[in-house]
Formats: C-alpha cells, structure tokens, sequence
C-alpha cells in the first residue's frame, strides 16, 4: 500500500506530492514517542544508593569541619629557637669541653644577634663588633653592649688564649646568654 503525502515549498511557491510506503510511514511515527516519567528502581538498590550518598555527604561536611577547627602549628620564634640551641650547649658544659662550650655559646649568640638586629656579626672579631655597635643606630642592641661584650670576651678568652672554665664559670656564660636573648626579645608583631 502506498500512502500518498503533500508536502508544500513555501519558499519556492510548489507543492510536490510524495508517494513513501505504508509500513516506512509507520516505522516513522513509532520513532517519535513522547516523554516518560522515571523508572522506579528496586527497594534495595534505592535504599543503598541513599545510604552511601548520606555518608558521603557526612563525610565531607565532618572534614569540612575538622580542618576548620585544626590549629595551625605555631613556629618558634628566634628568640625560642636560640634558648633551645643554647640548653642544647649543656652536654659541652664540662671542663675538658670548656672550648668547643665557648666556641657553641658565641656562634649561638652572633647568629641571633645578625638575625635579630640585621648586624653582621659573624665575620668580626669581638672588638670590631662591639666598635661597630658603638657607632651603630640600632638603640636596641646598643642597650646590651655592656652585657654582650662582657659575654663575647669570656668567650674569646676561652676560645683562643686557651683559658679554663669551671662548671659554674660556665652556668654563669650560659645565664649570661639566655639573659642577653630574653631582654633583646623581638618586638611583638602588630
């Protein structure tokens, strides 16, 4: 059977007369259907599916919280990092040590000190140190120069004229440092 269809060209202004078979006819309107709803799925499929998104949601929202209410590990400050390098001198506390002590406890105290207050002190000899910090602006460091040249010549004294300390010369040497770091503490941040 042949179904006869008509077709018009607007543009063109003709009409044409189709001729297609009955069953390609069909075929093609079968194609087009309309819209379904969902399809429900098994209770146990359904019951799952909603289980694992509740616990994945759960999840997340329990991160979201844990690295929300984690406190940030606090860095030592220069002044806390140099008091423990100083405690950590203690071993070399003996008489037969006395030097590698002094040569520890001033490097630990000229490191700080160029860290602290932006002065070389390092690559100076204690007398061009403490005649540097003479001249120098810096009030803050100048406030313990009696304090840190007393210090850094005891140290000397051990270092190169091969001089002996006594136990309690050197608990006095270390006090003299955690003092000398104590009250040069850095200035609170604003």
């Amino acid at each position: 059977m042949i179904v006869r269809v008509r077709s018009c060209c607007v543009a063109a202004g003709c009409t044409w007369i189709t001729l297609l078979p009955a069953a390609v006819l069909a075929a093609a309107m079968d194609d087009i259907r309309d819209i379904r709803g969902p399809k429900a799925l098994s209770g146990a499929w359904g019951a799952s599916a909603v289980l694992a998104a509740v616990t994945v949601a759960v999840l997340c929202a329990v991160y979201v919280i844990w690295r929300g209410h984690r406190r940030p590990e606090r860095r030592p400050s220069l002044s806390e990092r140099t008091l423990q390098r100083l405690e950590g001198t203690r071993p070399l506390m003996r008489p037969d040590t006395a030097r590698a002590f002094g040569i520890a406890a001033s490097e630990l105290i000229r490191d700080y000190i160029e860290q602290r207050f932006d002065v070389a002190a390092t690559r100076r000899t204690t007398e061009e140190f403490l005649h540097v910090l003479l001249q120098s602006s810096n009030e803050a460091l100048a406030r313990h120069r009696g304090l840190l040249g007393q210090f850094l010549q005891q140290c000397d004294l051990v270092k190169f004229a091969g001089g002996s300390l006594a136990a309690a010369d050197m608990e006095s040497l270390l006090q003299s440092a955690r003092c000398f770091v104590l009250s040069a503490g850095e200035v609170p941040a604003a």
